[in-house]
């Protein structure tokens, strides 16, 4: 249980937490979850006005508008990862400043019509790339530079599954006020 009063406004659906052993059926859920996350998105929002959008999803958060733009940000970050870690060996990946890319006008200001069409193609593409990756290709690593930990791309399949149900949630909390 956590002490933070806004654990729940953070993490909606909780921390990710991988299992210990990674099945098939969790990479084809995840894959499936992946798939379905731009049209849920796209659902979510289709009668959100301009003050919804511009409202943040718990007290100093991002406004759903960011939120709705970091997604496929995020997502299309994630996608270099698998390319490289798929054809490198055990790389270090680059990260970025996720806090202040919500702060440039694409993701501050823009239209969100853009993003979820964008998130719509780069899930068609992680999906296509997730589908046929072999077991031996799930279990390729690479590094992150913020914790100096390998991740095993099954494993990141999992975690960027559990982050598009994570600001799903986020963006439900204000659209379903």
């Amino acid at each position: 249980m956590s002490t933070d009063p806004l654990f729940d406004l953070k993490f909606p659906i909780g921390k990710f937490n991988a299992p210990d052993e990674i099945t098939s059926k969790h990479i084809e859920e995840w894959i499936a979850q992946i798939e379905s996350l731009p049209i849920r998105l796209s659902k979510l929002v289709a009668n959100v006005t301009d003050v919804q959008l511009d409202t943040p999803y718990r007290p100093d958060g991002w406004t759903i508008r960011q939120v709705i733009h970091h997604i496929p940000d995020s997502h299309i970050n994630s996608y270099m990862r698998f390319k490289w870690a798929l054809t490198e060996d055990n790389p270090t990946i680059k990260a970025y400043k996720e806090t202040a890319w919500a702060e440039l006008p694409d993701t501050k200001n823009h239209p969100i019509q853009i993003s979820l069409d964008l998130l719509t193609v780069v899930h068609a593409k992680l999906v296509t790339l997730f589908s046929s990756m072999s077991p031996e290709q799930m279990k390729r690593t690479f590094i992150h530079p913020a914790s100096g930990k390998e991740v095993s791309l099954e494993r990141n399949i999992g975690s960027y599954a559990w982050h598009g149900n994570h600001h799903l949630a986020h963006v439900g909390l204000v659209v379903n006020q």
